[in-house]
């Protein structure tokens, strides 16, 4: 009786440690529409476990220049306007571990929204998006710059 105790024990271990093994990480969408209810829902706490420690690292640089807390940071610079009441995705795209999803802003124009995975878990890279956004406007910037130069030269 004590063995066969010990056996039904042990099996019962087995079969919880199968269970409780690694789960599927979360999708950048299902990460996507969490920030969405953490920012209706005004919850700082889980904004802030959604977003990437790049992003984390960025806002806290932030808020020390303006000498305000990190969560006032989060809380003011959310993906959406504060008038924004629906949002609309399309185009989940995933490569190893960074990701895109397509969100349509406020004025209706759509924009691309970086996620990247870490420890398992998908984050929104808000630093990716600025990071992306200052690339994008330097471009421009030496675009017109050799525009402007260009314009100068004889044929």
């Amino acid at each position: 009786m004590r063995y066969s105790r010990k056996a039904i024990l042990l099996i019962f271990g087995l079969i919880f440690a199968a269970c409780a093994g690694e789960t599927k990480p979360s999708s950048p969408l299902e990460t996507f529409k969490t920030y969405t209810k953490a920012i209706k829902q005004k919850d700082t706490t889980t904004m802030k476990l959604l977003l990437s420690a790049e992003t984390i690292k960025m806002h806290e640089l932030e808020a020390r220049s303006q000498n305000v807390t990190v969560d006032d940071i989060v809380k003011r610079e959310t993906l959406f306007s504060e008038g924004q009441t629906s949002v609309e995705f399309r185009n989940e795209k995933v490569e190893g571990d960074k990701a895109t999803i397509e969100v349509k802003n406020s004025f209706g124009s759509w924009e691309t929204v970086p996620f990247v995975q870490e420890e398992g878990n998908w984050k929104i890279d808000k630093k990716g998006y600025a990071d992306r956004l200052t690339e994008d406007i330097e471009k421009k910037n030496n675009q017109q710059l050799d525009d402007i130069i260009n314009k100068g030269r004889q044929p």
